[in-house]
């Protein structure tokens, strides 16, 4: 069998390019995305605003929401957790009800 004739398929493993900052949905000054959204309005109806730690099928709520969420200001770490301290379990701001509302 002559060299590099594997049959096999070629796969790149390079990761797809992202759009530029201000260009994605859910940059600052902008909208959440649907997925902050969601994220975000389970604060609503909770004391203080609490966020969950977990989405309605008990799946862990990514931490690229969190994080995104958090560099927006729309929501803020709260306290921690004794527990498990790799939790960070946040609340949600006044900013962040603004933005659910679509002011800002």
């Amino acid at each position: 069998m002559p060299s590099g004739t594997g049959g096999g398929t070629v796969v790149s493993l390079k990761r797809p390019r992202r759009a530029a900052a201000g260009a994605r949905r859910g940059a600052a000054g902008t909208r959440p995305s649907p997925a902050q959204r969601a994220w975000l309005a389970r604060g609503l109806d909770q004391p203080g605003g609490k966020l969950p730690l977990f989405d309605e099928m008990g799946a862990r709520v990514s931490e690229r929401t969190v994080q995104s969420c958090l560099s927006r200001g729309w929501a803020e770490p709260w306290f921690d957790n004794p527990l498990k301290p790799d939790w960070l379990v946040c609340r949600l701001t006044e900013k962040g009800r603004r933005a659910l509302a679509g002011k800002g």
